[in-house]
């Protein structure tokens, strides 16, 4: 399968928050990067889709709110699946308004990244995407 992300990712698990036409949508984010997110759902939103949603962060007492674009839909594979085995959502790319939104945009990812890694795996993984 061809690498689709520009920055390195860490294995998550958060509930997202979005909306869709006239429902509200409760899905899970299964990793993240300071570029992106893969968010598992079954029905996927239209390639292309611009939207706001919020991923629901244990140590935070409210959600963070993030923009993003849906860039791929497919299954997302694990480092022991083959094609067809993994699981179903769509690959979403941040989006951003100016610079500075997007450095506090890659700062809480990467605390978020430490946080569920530990500073020394977070570290490790950095260095081995480089």
């Amino acid at each position: 399968m061809e690498e689709r992300r520009g920055h390195t990712r860490a294995p998550i698990k958060l509930q997202v928050e979005y909306q869709k036409v006239n429902s509200f949508l409760h899905d899970y984010a299964q990793n993240i990067s300071k570029g992106g997110t893969f968010i598992k759902t079954q029905k996927p939103l239209p390639l292309g889709t611009e939207f706001v949603f919020k991923l629901r962060v244990p140590f935070l007492e409210e959600p963070l709110t993030l923009r993003g674009q849906v860039k791929w839909i497919g299954a997302e594979l694990g480092p022991d699946e083959t094609e067809g085995e993994g699981e179903l959502g769509m690959g979403i790319e941040f989006v951003y308004k100016d610079d500075h939104e997007r450095e506090q945009v890659h700062g809480r990812v990467q605390q978020l990244m430490v946080d569920q890694l530990g500073p020394l795996a977070y570290a490790r993984l950095m260095e081995a995407g480089n």
